[in-house]
């Protein structure tokens, strides 16, 4: 039978070693980051809990229930926010928006931003494929955490976090792209009924095993965004990154 223990009893840990954590000292400096001193000391550990960690225990306990409602209250807090920040904004606008910040990207940076990497419960392989850096992992482990928000103070305190986590997505909006900026801004233009962008190659520079590309996107002879890269790809991915930018900006 599996073994089901009150992941909270173990934050009786003050040390910092990796079997220890997360200790009370990470979680007291998680609390101050996020504005939120839990009452139930269980729901920060479990939203800090991989599968890969639980299974290695013989657990039930992990983050992907909090995930799942962390998932739709980040939903429906950040659908909400959009249509009172832009009124006249139009659903398009707002769905390509809302799928920009709560994306893994933005999510995983807040996660960087906050430390949470170190205070991941993981299991041994997946701390040896560096899992306290990837992105997936980060952003459900934030997504989990806005779950454990919601059931320890509810409402208006997930949302607090979340707004302040979506405030700061807007304003990294030129440093973290989209996975697929390309894919984005051609359904965005699409959804106006505009044409497709096409992308010119400017510039090429550098020796041979490592030249940098110069890209230009281009809309109706408009350069959008311009961007370099070490492929042309890449290059591409940036410039459009940038024209999605320079949309956005346009009508705030």
């Amino acid at each position: 039978m599996t073994n089901i223990v009150p992941l909270g009893a173990e934050l009786l840990h003050e040390g910092t070693s990796g079997e220890e954590r997360p200790t009370r000292d990470q979680i007291r400096g998680l609390e101050q980051q996020l504005g939120h001193a839990f009452r139930d000391a269980s729901l920060p550990v479990r939203a800090l809990t991989h599968s890969s960690w639980a299974n290695e225990q013989d657990r039930d306990d992990n983050y992907e229930r909090l995930e799942f409602l962390g998932d739709a209250v980040l939903g429906l807090v950040t659908s909400q926010w959009l249509f009172l920040r832009y009124p006249d904004r139009s659903e398009g606008r707002l769905a390509k928006l809302k799928s920009y910040l709560v994306s893994a990207p933005v999510l995983a940076d807040y996660a960087r931003a906050v430390e949470l990497g170190p205070m991941l419960r993981l299991g041994v392989g997946e701390e040896r494929s560096g899992g306290r850096d990837k992105r997936s992992i980060l952003a459900d482990a934030v997504e989990a955490l806005f779950g454990a928000v919601y059931l320890d103070g509810g409402f208006d305190a997930a949302r607090s976090l979340i707004e302040h986590v979506l405030e700061r997505g807007l304003e990294a909006r030129g440093r973290i792209a989209p996975a697929d900026s390309k894919t984005h801004l051609q359904e965005l233009l699409q959804g106006e009924g505009r044409g497709l962008p096409t992308y010119r190659l400017v510039e090429t520079s550098g020796p041979d095993h490592s030249k940098t590309f110069r890209v230009e996107c281009i809309l109706d002879g408009e350069v959008l965004g311009s961007a370099a890269g070490r492929s042309k790809k890449s290059a591409e991915q940036q410039a459009a990154a940038q024209a999605l930018l320079r949309l956005e900006t346009e009508t705030e």
